[in-house]
């Protein structure tokens, strides 16, 4: 049984994690750092003061780390008023489940991007509790944003699902108990064994529906 449902945001709803790698590489380069391919797979799913850290002590990039990720934030902010990225069909995912349970959102986002990206896409209004990893100990793959998005929600983590695409974000809902859901991310495609621990995998937001939730 079924009691919530909790959305991750980038890469579920948003075609996010290029735009994240873009403005990411384009902050290491412009202040020095060595920026590599492996680093986009790396912070994927590391809370902000996770992926400052890494830019500051693995990429190179001289700044504290709080000055990166504000830099990083605000270029975010930047690029999501020019143009959000909503992935087709998040509006209508999103309105169908909330049809029928209540919705929360953990995601890696810092604060004030969760916030804008809800209320630009008009998605608000659906989600009853949201949290960032920011907002935690320990940022995805750790069970950390999925456990505290329950514990919002008032229901136990085996009395939910999650919605994720990541590997980080997979392993990270199934470490918390939550039956995961799993719309693996075209461009940066979860490992097998991560994606092996999904109950369900779905092609896309298209085949997201009650009855594909339903154990």
């Amino acid at each position: 049984m079924i009691d919530a449902v909790v959305f991750d945001l980038d890469g579920v709803l948003l075609d996010s994690e290029r735009l994240w790698d873009e403005v990411r590489e384009a902050l290491a380069l412009e202040r020095g750092g060595r920026w590599s391919d492996r680093a986009q797979a790396e912070m994927m799913g590391m809370s902000s003061p996770e992926w400052s850290r890494y830019l500051h002590d693995v990429v190179g990039v001289p700044e504290l780390p709080d000055e990166i990720a504000a830099d990083v934030v605000r270029r975010m902010e930047e690029r999501y008023r020019e143009r959000l990225p909503l992935l087709p069909g998040a509006s209508e995912a999103v309105g169908r489940l909330a049809a029928r349970w209540p919705l929360g959102l953990a995601s890696s986002s810092n604060r004030p991007l969760i916030d804008l990206a809800l209320d630009l896409g008009d998605l608000a209004q659906f989600f009853r509790v949201t949290v960032s990893s920011e907002e935690v100990e320990r940022g995805k793959p750790a069970p950390d944003v999925y456990l505290e998005a329950c514990r919002r929600l008032g229901v136990e983590p085996e009395r939910a699902a999650a919605v994720e695409d990541s590997r980080n974000g997979i392993r990270s809902a199934h470490a918390a108990g939550l039956r995961v859901v799993a719309i693996p991310n075209a461009e940066f495609p979860p490992d097998e064994d991560s994606l092996a621990l999904a109950d369900v995998v779905l092609r896309s937001l298209a085949e997201l529906t009650p009855e594909a939730l339903t154990p």
